[in-house]
């Protein structure tokens, strides 16, 4: 009945069929039903695959590996499971967040408190109409802003997408197929093979004879040994040997595995993320002149507080006084400080230049003043990245050393302790053991460059120190026994190829699995048995040798495998820059503490250190895993006190370098690769190496040494030294000249006394003070309060450059890093500048009293007396303010040459107009006697004499202060 009523329904429908054809379209549906099921739960367990971290992956079997990613190793991924994948993990790849547009990271320059205060003043120059200030103001305000700006669209970033390869070879529904390496997800099978670079992070599965060149990554020159069998432990990243990281680099064998990381997730997407979140600190001087900013901008309030109080006082309008007072508070502002500033950094930054040094960024010339911690890579930077054989031992006792870095074949070897020089076969035990490690080679050196393994290429230029490079054409090569991780030894079988002899077998590898090929040792050139003692003592010299942070290899030869004559062992390491340990010992008595930061062994660690001179030899280390598991707080106090820190990762190094700065110290990092490119970034100073470093290591750091001199870091700091103390004797200078003039014209003022100055006496003092490229086309000819002001802030402005111009006192590296807490402005130096200033301001006022007739007027004789001792009072002050601490005959007259000659060339303008009969109409002044110019002479230089006095009393107090000390 119910089948009839469905048939009349699907008659309704158009159907003909009756229930048949109802219950085939039921089952259609089922099955559609169920197929959609079916997908949602693929689509359900696709979503559940996630990365693996490598010290996971490392330990699990390769079952549990296809299991977890859902893969079958024999066919691969899907392309249904790719697609899912991809929509869950994204492409592989990686893309940098340049989100902030140019126009605003520039005007975030104009937060700056120096630059807030120019703009200020500048709108103030609006408002009572002197156009012309305002512009030049809000020119230098513009300029400052463009100068300390720096726009740097993450290069370092697009660097470091480039180790990411284009292509590789994937298995995909069981065929190996070319794909792009972007279009790589978790689960993936790839095939690797020699000169391929990783495409993602990998657990390898399969392996053959797989030596993989690492140091993009973890900065060691030595290629690392794969395997395929499951960990026990994970260790440190460095130390998994089933693993492969992305960017790395195939360099011998073969090997699949599975990709257990892509784009972000990968280990090099962790250093990725690590810098795209950190921003570079700003510089202690950007601090210092924030600081400088808010000094005078108080400065300024408070002159206009009391301006107006002087004339409440004495019954004047406020609003007359107001105007006076922020007209005179204006001209306190020095608007030439941020051009000075600027200009005495680039002039660093090219005298840094010369010494092979970059700087890319202008303010981290005088960060370098200041840095009292320098944390340093090892391979590369504080070494020279060249493996050089420093030790040999015969089978036969026989010690040697080796002199010479690198694989240009220069140096030594010196039998100890006679250190008779060895050539040849000159010592016939010596002479096969470097014979035997020139045979079993395949490197070639060629233009000092080694083409092969550094291990290889170290054996090489012992041969050449030897005159035995030639030998290896002595034979004829018949078959080689690559190394591979599980047997640890590589032999060759050769022949002769002059004499028709037996075939021999040269060695080298492990000392652990070469000794067990052989039977007898080696005497003098003859066999004799390898006794239980012989072994013992090779075995000890491996670790003697081992604890010195040396590569030990065994070297063995003989006619067959498990007949071998044990030759002796050779120690190998990257050895310490020429320079290096001269250039740690002057940072080290100059108050910077040097640390050494790695991801190699600790021996190694440690030979290195004690080798430079690292806290004079006592060292205290600690490895990336200690770091990790320290608290924050703990990890502050205890990094100050570690000399070595190995075993490190890029997630360490930053970890380093933050529990440094938040202990107060201003830390410089210099580095080479990749993984130093996120502590180069978030140091205070990043310096790069110019021929080792790699790009994204480059782009990451403020500056690069050019010749990958470690010792120019000297010469970098004692430029930043100088450089802040240049500022300061500018500083002192300019506020010193501005107050005086300030007061002399609010004196003037407030007591109605007449004009000290006239119009073309006060556009002079700005010709011969600001010079001839800061030269005014136009002065006002009314001497108002405004005006006068205007001069006054003008005044002092033609020695900015030269100040900033000194050269750097040598004494300066030997002074300890001055801290991030010191101002520009300190209590030392204000006193100073009130000193001087007062000494002028009394003197010319003296003057001006003193050649003031009784009625009070103003005569030619009286401007020119009080314009000349105010000029005078300038070129002494100049004179004195070239250094805070030196006196000027221990300085040297001639040392800053184009000061010496402004000076003359403002003395003999200053002449020109007392004396030429056409300037004195123009300037309104007399012919002045020559003992009027001896007296002004004489009283203008109280303020160069006193000041002198002063730092004659400051090192005096300074010496009875050592005294007292020791």
């Amino acid at each position: 009945m119910v089948e009839g009523r469905v048939s009349k329904f699907l008659k309704k429908l158009g159907f003909s069929g009756g229930g048949r054809q109802y219950q085939a379209l039921e089952k259609d549906e089922e099955e559609a039903l169920i197929d959609e099921q079916s997908e949602l739960k693929a689509i359900e367990k696709e979503k559940k695959v996630t990365a693996l971290p490598p010290k996971e992956a490392c330990k699990c079997q390769k079952e549990d590996l296809a299991k977890a990613f859902c893969v079958d190793l024999n066919t691969g991924l899907s392309e249904f499971s790719v697609t899912q994948r991809r929509l869950a993990h994204g492409w592989n790849e990686f893309v940098a967040d340049n989100s902030e547009p140019v126009w605003k990271k520039y005007l975030d320059q104009f937060k700056n408190p120096l630059i807030l205060l120019l703009l200020g003043s500048a709108l103030v120059s609006v408002l009572t109409k002197e156009y012309e200030d305002a512009v030049s103001i809000a020119m230098v305000s513009s300029l400052t802003a463009l100068g300390s700006w720096e726009y740097r669209s993450e290069k370092s970033l697009e660097e470091l997408t480039k180790l990411v390869p284009p292509e590789c070879n994937c298995l995909r529904e069981g065929k190996l197929q070319h794909l792009l390496a972007r279009e790589l997800v978790p689960g993936d099978v790839v095939s690797l093979s020699i000169g391929d670079r990783i495409p993602a992070d990998i657990r390898l599965t399969e392996v053959t004879d797989l030596l993989v060149d690492e140091s993009s990554f973890t900065g060691e020159a030595e290629p690392c040994s794969k395997t395929d069998s499951p960990l026990t432990g994970g260790g440190d990243l460095t130390t998994l040997s089933n693993i492969v990281f992305m960017g790395t680099l195939v360099q011998y064998g073969r090997g699949q595995g599975v990709v257990i990381g892509t784009g972000e997730s990968s280990q090099f997407g962790e250093v990725f993320k690590m810098m795209q979140a950190e921003e570079t600190p700003k510089t202690p001087l950007q601090k210092s002149m924030d600081r400088l900013g808010k000094q005078l901008t108080l400065f300024s309030f408070g002159i206009i507080g009391l301006i107006m109080l002087i004339g409440w006082l004495q019954g004047k309008q406020l609003l007359n006084m107001f105007t006076i007072g922020v007209s005179l508070a204006v001209a306190a502002i020095p608007e030439g400080l941020p051009i000075v500033v600027m200009v005495t950094l680039v002039l660093g930054v090219l005298r840094m230049a010369k010494k092979r040094v970059i700087v890319k960024k202008l303010p981290i010339v005088e960060t370098l003043g200041c840095c009292s911690v320098l944390c340093s890579d090892k391979t590369g930077t504080l070494t020279a990245n060249e493996m050089t054989v420093t030790q040999l031992v015969t089978s036969d006792g026989f010690h040697a050393e080796v002199s010479g870095v690198g694989y240009d074949g220069r140096g030594t070897v010196c039998l100890l302790p006679s250190k008779e020089v060895i050539k040849e076969f000159s010592n016939v035990s010596v002479g096969k053991l470097v014979e035997a490690g020139c045979v079993a080679n395949n490197a070639v050196i060629r233009k000092n460059t080694v083409m092969g393994q550094p291990t290889e290429g170290a054996l090489m230029a012992l041969a050449m120190k030897m005159d035995l490079s030639d030998i290896k054409n002595s034979y004829v090569r018949k078959k080689e026994i690559p190394f591979s991780s599980e047997q640890k030894w590589m032999a060759v079988k050769c022949s002769l190829k002059t004499e028709d002899q037996e075939d021999i077998y040269f060695m080298k590898g492990a000392l652990e699995e070469v000794i067990r090929y052989c039977t007898m040792y080696n005497n003098g050139g003859i066999p004799l048995p390898l006794t239980p003692q012989q072994r013992s003592f090779c075995l000890q010299e491996e670790k003697r040798m081992g604890s010195l942070g040396l590569r030990v290899l065994a070297l063995a030869s003989g006619p067959e495998l498990g007949r071998l004559t044990f030759l002796g062992l050779v120690g190998i390491i990257d050895p310490p820059r020429v320079g290096v340990k001269e250039a740690v010992q002057v940072l080290s008595e100059s108050g910077v503490s040097v640390k050494m930061i790695t991801g190699d062994a600790l021996e190694t660690a440690l030979a290195i250190g004690r080798n430079i001179g690292l806290c004079n030899g006592k060292l205290k280390a600690m490895s990336g895993e200690e770091v990790d598991s320290v608290e924050k707080g703990e990890l502050a106090d205890r990094v100050g006190k570690v000399s070595v820190f190995f075993r490190t990762s890029p997630k360490h190094k930053l970890k380093i370098i933050k529990a440094l700065q938040e202990s107060g110290a201003v830390v410089a990092m210099t580095g080479d690769g990749v993984n130093d490119a996120v502590a180069l970034k978030s140091a205070d100073i990043g310096i790069a190496m110019g021929q080792t470093g790699t790009d994204v290591s480059k782009e990451a750091a403020n500056m690069i040494l050019v010749d990958d001199d470690f010792s120019a870091i000297m010469n970098a700091v004692e430029e930043g030294k100088g450089i802040f103390y240049n500022i300061k004797n500018f500083v002192r200078f300019q506020l010193s000249t501005s107050i005086s003039a300030l007061s002399l014209i609010t004196l003037s003022t407030v007591f109605n006394l007449p004009s000290p100055l006239n119009a073309m006496q006060i556009l002079w003092i700005n010709i011969i003070m600001d010079g001839p490229p800061a030269q005014r086309s136009s002065q006002k000819t009314e001497v108002c309060c405004r005006g006068e002001s205007t001069w006054a802030s003008r005044a002092g402005r033609g020695w900015n450059f030269l100040l900033g111009v000194e050269p750097v006192d040598k004494d300066t590296l030997r002074q300890p890093p001055r801290t991030v807490g010191d101002t520009i402005l300190s209590r030392a130096l204000i006193l100073k500048i009130f000193m001087s200033a007062v000494v002028i301001i009394s003197g010319t006022l003296f003057i001006f009293w003193k050649e003031m007739p009784e009625d009070r007027a103003s005569t030619p004789r009286t401007t020119t007396m009080t314009f000349t001792c105010f000029v005078f009072f300038d070129l002494f002050n100049a004179l004195t303010c070239r250094s805070q601490t030196k006196l000027i005959v221990e300085i040297g007259f001639l040392r800053n040459r184009m000061f010496l000659y402004s000076i003359l060339g403002s003395i003999l303008g200053q002449l020109a107009v007392i004396y030429i009969p056409p300037l004195q109409r123009v300037f309104q002044t007399e012919n002045l006697g020559v003992l009027d110019l001896l007296f002004l002479t004489g009283l203008a230089s109280s303020v160069f004499m006193l000041s002198e006095l002063l730092k004659l009393y400051e090192k005096h107090c300074c010496v009875q202060t050592q005294h007292e000390d020791v």
